[in-house]
């Protein structure tokens, strides 16, 4: 059973940054698309950034490019997206994602418990 476990929320002044990582048990991070999403309450959750298995090709969010860097060590397992510049409309709560296909453009198939980014003004 492929299980995803996010570190690295917490709150920060607006204009600091956070560095998120995502580890995978019960799989290899070689064999998916890794990516994250977030959600605030009321609103849908949003596609925020992802990396092809490869690590040689990412997409991001229009709201997070330029400030927001998505990578992955397939050797380590692991992947991380460092947030700069945040903003406190980047609160959310943030989850990993991954799937064997390429995403945005599909749901992903697996999803951790989420962590929270709070950002204050």
């Amino acid at each position: 059973q492929v299980q995803l476990v996010e570190s690295g929320g917490g709150l920060v002044q607006a204009g600091g940054s956070l560095r998120l990582a995502c580890t995978i048990t019960g799989g290899t991070v070689s064999s998916y698309t890794m990516g994250w999403f977030r959600q605030v309450p009321g609103k849908e959750r949003e596609f925020v950034a992802s990396v092809i298995r490869s690590g040689g090709l990412t997409s991001y969010a229009s709201a997070v490019k330029g400030r927001f860097n998505i990578s992955r060590d397939n050797a380590e397992n692991s992947m991380w997206m460092q947030m700069d510049s945040l903003k406190p409309e980047d609160t959310a709560v943030y989850y990993c994602a991954a799937d064997s296909g390429w995403f945005p453009g599909l749901t992903p198939s697996f999803w951790g418990q989420g962590t929270q980014v709070t950002v204050s003004s």
